[in-house]
């Protein structure tokens, strides 16, 4: 890595540019001749009254005091019956499982695999030469 970012630093030393005084004359002239588009288009923001915020505030409150109004005169005036314990109402089931016996097959399989990884080791170790 040194000897490359060595490389690099030396091209990079042996880079020769320069710019004329007729493109720079015309790169500053093009420069200044820029103006931001949004200062013309965009008039100053309006300052607003300053009892707006407080108003916003009280008209909010209200809206909303009024909201809490409506639905608590809108309630049901029918008593709610109370919640069924469904959990009582439905009958017990008797389930009868049993245990499966998977580690038979299972070692069988574990056992296949590990001898197939070592068919598989001793065929590289011939190819390679070792």
């Amino acid at each position: 890595m040194d000897k490359l970012a060595r490389q690099l630093h030396d091209d990079a030393q042996r880079i020769d540019v320069s710019v004329s005084d007729e493109l720079d004359r015309r790169i500053e002239a093009s420069l200044r001749a820029v103006t931001p588009e949004f200062e013309e288009s965009y008039p100053a923001p309006v300052a607003r009254p300053p009892l707006f915020g407080w108003a916003s505030t009280i008209t909010g409150v209200a809206a909303a005091v009024a909201l809490i109004a409506i639905v608590n005169w809108r309630a049901p005036a029918e008593p709610v019956p109370p919640p069924v314990n469904i959990v009582a109402a439905i009958p017990s089931i008797e389930l009868k499982a049993e245990t499966a016996v998977l580690t038979g097959p299972l070692q069988q399989e574990l056992d296949r695999l590990q001898s197939d990884l070592k068919k598989a080791e001793e065929k590289v170790k011939q190819d390679i030469g070792l």
